[in-house]
């Protein structure tokens, strides 16, 4: 007797084949008919019935011994209901007996229902779940992130910071500014020199490229392995001090080039 559930079933080829020639013609008509309807359905065995799947499991068909079973949920039955009148039916079911034709038009009808039912589901669920996802704020520019910092200053400081940002930013055209280690920093390629913080009314850069450590300045302090340190008092010293504080840092930044 040929039944619906073959155990271990790896594929709908291997299932069809293992039905009687005339079996097979049938099932073979029918899985061309899905195929048609729902070209960009995906073929699986399940429940060890060959079944489609497009957002969701579509359609299942079987052969048994006397007619073929087509399983489109209870909603691909419910809406055609009335086509479907004249075959002995089952809950989500329907029997399609071999003696009769297959009615291919309205198997075709059904699985675009069915595609067509699939795809509403999964556009609610998309706007669904777009719609529960936290809006991200996106990122403030390098430029707003800098502005933001200074403008938390103390007039005074504000004034002695921006003349020195200015000395820095007209050195090359080849540094960018943004926030890094919590204040103003300054990179070309790699990272050359950051704001220190301010305390006891002294202005703190801080060289950390390690090519700073092979130029000579009196501006420069430290004697660290990889960094140095300069201290402006004022921001009268700064720009007193502009010509060597440029020198600085483009000896850095054609070390960069060089590379």
């Amino acid at each position: 007797m040929a039944t619906a559930m073959k155990k271990n079933i790896k594929n709908i080829d291997e299932y069809i084949a293992g039905f009687p020639e005339d079996t097979q013609a049938l099932l073979t008509q029918m899985r061309t008919a899905i195929k048609q309807a729902a070209p960009y359905a995906g073929e699986v065995i399940s429940y060890s019935m060959p079944a489609y799947r497009y957002h969701g499991m579509l359609v299942f068909f079987a052969a048994f011994k006397n007619h073929i079973g087509f399983y489109a949920t209870p909603t691909g039955h419910e809406a055609f209901k009335k086509q479907l009148s004249v075959y002995k039916q089952g809950k989500g079911s329907v029997q399609f007996p071999f003696d009769k034709p297959l009615p291919l038009g309205l198997i075709t009808k059904i699985v675009k229902f069915r595609v067509k039912e699939n795809l509403e589901k999964a556009n609610v669920k998309k706007r669904i779940k777009s719609t529960d996802k936290p809006i991200k704020s996106k990122k403030p520019s390098d430029e707003k992130q800098v502005n933001a910092w200074v403008n938390k200053l103390t007039p005074k400081v504000k004034i002695e910071i921006n003349t020195v940002r200015k000395i820095i930013k007209d050195a090359s055209p080849k540094l960018s500014e943004r926030i890094k280690w919590n204040a103003p920093s300054y990179y070309y390629l790699k990272d050359i020199l950051t704001f220190g913080p301010y305390k006891a009314d002294k202005i703190l850069l801080v060289f950390h490229h390690p090519a700073v450590v092979k130029i000579k300045s009196e501006l420069l302090e430290g004697d660290y392995k990889d960094r140095r340190l300069v201290y402006f008092a004022t921001k009268a010293e700064a720009e007193k001090n502009k010509k060597e504080l440029t020198r600085i840092i483009n000896e850095i930044v054609n070390a960069i080039d060089k590379k």
